[in-house]
């Protein structure tokens, strides 16, 4: 019985993956070339007046994007004339580089090829608060000068991080955002990033989320298995959240 359960464990990390690397293998020979313009999906500050907060996920460069997902930041305050957007990248850090970036790119642009997936989006009553949250949240990040692609900290502890610190930033981060289940200072339970319910991790590599907004996931080694209620969905390796909607909104 426990080598039947084992097995069935095993198949549902190792499976998605397989499915995942044959659909989605990307070439990372056309790095430099590949599309970094906007995807549209941000709206324009020059016609939308209301503050706004939105959050985006995109498939990591080269072959790391058929088991991976960039997320990231970005925010427009009420009549602001332009946008601005967080996140953390790990090039350059070993040079000294900092890790969190401000506006390398705009709010929405394809991420090297991968059209961005809007995670979250909020507007109006409320937002410029956030805003304020979010902007305390960054400037309180625990590792801006580090940077690791597994287990973390990276792109993906940045974003839980801020969505930990911030009330009403309700997003769900998708299953196969490698590091957002790093606790910081080597925590064992927390708030989920979603704020809707809680997670024991151990150092990001096995663990357990339960919350309203991610539903039931489980860790194991970076990799997230899980069901989501709202809406329904599985969460599955690679494949990322496989049901109804992606769960954006506020």
């Amino acid at each position: 019985m426990k080598k039947r359960l084992a097995a069935a464990l095993l198949l549902c990390f190792v499976l998605p993956l397989g499915v995942s690397a044959t659909v989605l293998n990307r070439d990372a020979t056309s790095f430099w070339n590949a599309r970094r313009d906007a995807s549209g999906q941000a709206p324009d500050p020059a016609t939308v007046r209301e503050a706004v907060v939105q959050v985006y996920g995109a498939r990591t460069v080269g072959w790391r994007g058929a088991f991976a997902v960039h997320t990231w930041i970005a925010v427009k305050p009420e009549s602001a004339k332009e946008w601005t957007r967080y996140e953390v990248m790990g090039w350059g850090v070993d040079r000294g580089v900092p890790a969190v970036r401000v506006n390398r790119f705009g709010p929405d642009n394809y991420w090297f090829g991968a059209r961005p997936e809007l995670l979250f989006e909020r507007r109006g009553a409320g937002v410029e608060e956030m805003i304020r949250d979010i902007r305390a949240a960054v400037a309180a990040y625990p590792y801006p000068d580090s940077y690791r692609t597994w287990p973390g900290p990276n792109s993906n502890t940045f974003v839980a991080h801020v969505a930990r610190s911030v009330p009403g930033l309700s997003v769900d981060l998708p299953p196969h955002a490698i590091g957002k289940d790093w606790l910081p200072d080597g925590g064992l339970i927390a708030a989920a990033p979603s704020g809707t319910g809680l997670q024991v991790s151990l150092l990001g590599a096995l663990g357990l989320t339960l919350a309203l907004e991610e539903g039931v996931e489980f860790n194991l080694l970076g990799l997230t298995i899980g069901l989501d209620l709202n809406p329904p969905a599985l969460k599955l390796p690679g494949l990322g959240r496989i049901g109804a909607g992606n769960g954006a909104g506020g």
